[in-house]
């Protein structure tokens, strides 16, 4: 029988441990790299960066939701356990929740700016379009995410002006590593997408030109990590990015050899670590 709602089904479609990274890389953002408000006191104490963080959140939850309820039929292919939309929530509440999450995020970032406020609006909006649309054509759904993960972290320093050029630096490595993950999750539900007519990349292309895109990309973030890391010239960053260098070719020699679903789910959660890893180093700055 079809649940309308239970706390559980809400709990695992709103993927608390992504919103939890989210909230994790904003918050490193102000205190290590934006560190005081335009007023001088500390970023920690502006109540509206609790509100901007929150407000993101809700956004990014709205927008896993919204992708659950379009990809409903898919995931019973390829992830059959996981399927919450219809089981865990009613379809119609899923959609309510998704409105009234996104209405509560702009109207938390009107009270941030103005400026936040259209953000988050547009956030929503290519959310909505990438869940409805994007993700079914060849890599321009992938593109959308990755440019939205990377915003997420450079939000911070757009509100509060500071600092701009370094956040970007961080930006660029989310948007990266989020671009390669995205590609990899499409090589990874390729049963599911090609029963229901997505052109995602690997069913377009094929799977061996797939991933000579994903190296190509990896080629791109290595040289824009190293170009930043000389620019900035600070040793502890070279040494960080040496050993998370060391990793990331570990990572992609995983890549090359991957040729199983299983391979692709163990990628797409090294991916996460790789970003999460790569946030903490905002502490040596």
């Amino acid at each position: 029988m079809e649940r309308t709602l239970s706390i559980r089904g809400l709990f695992k479609i709103s993927r608390p441990i992504n919103l939890l990274m989210v909230a994790f890389a904003q918050g490193m953002t102000a205190y290590f790299l934006i560190g005081q408000s335009n007023s001088g006191t500390p970023v920690w104490f502006d109540f509206k960066l609790y509100l901007l963080i929150f407000s993101t959140l809700l956004i990014t939850a709205a927008g896993y939701m919204i992708n659950d309820y379009y990809d409903v039929k898919i995931d019973y292919i390829n992830r059959p356990k996981n399927v919450i939309v219809g089981k865990g929530i009613k379809r119609r509440v899923v959609l309510v929740l998704h409105t009234i999450f996104n209405f509560a995020a702009i109207g938390l970032g009107l009270w941030v700016s103005p400026k936040i406020a259209l953000v988050n609006f547009f956030a929503a909006f290519l959310l909505w379009l990438y869940s409805n649309r994007l993700k079914r054509e060849p890599f321009i759904g992938n593109l959308t995410v990755a440019i939205l993960t990377g915003f997420s972290v450079y939000l911070v320093a757009f509100h509060y002006q500071k600092n701009e050029l370094l956040v970007l630096t961080y930006a660029i490595f989310a948007f990266f590593l989020n671009l390669i993950r995205e590609i990899i999750k499409d090589i990874e539900d390729r049963p599911g997408d090609r029963k229901h007519g997505c052109r995602t990349l690997p069913i377009v292309i094929g799977f061996r030109k797939t991933k000579q895109v994903i190296f190509l990309i990896a080629t791109c973030f290595v040289g824009a990590i190293l170009t930043v890391t000389f620019q900035i010239n600070n040793p502890l960053l070279f040494v960080f990015f040496g050993i998370l260098g060391i990793v990331f070719g570990w990572f992609m020699w995983k890549v090359y050899r991957a040729d199983r679903k299983e391979h692709f789910s163990k990628l797409s959660a090294w991916a996460k670590i790789l970003m999460l890893v790569g946030t903490l180093s905002m502490a040596f700055l």
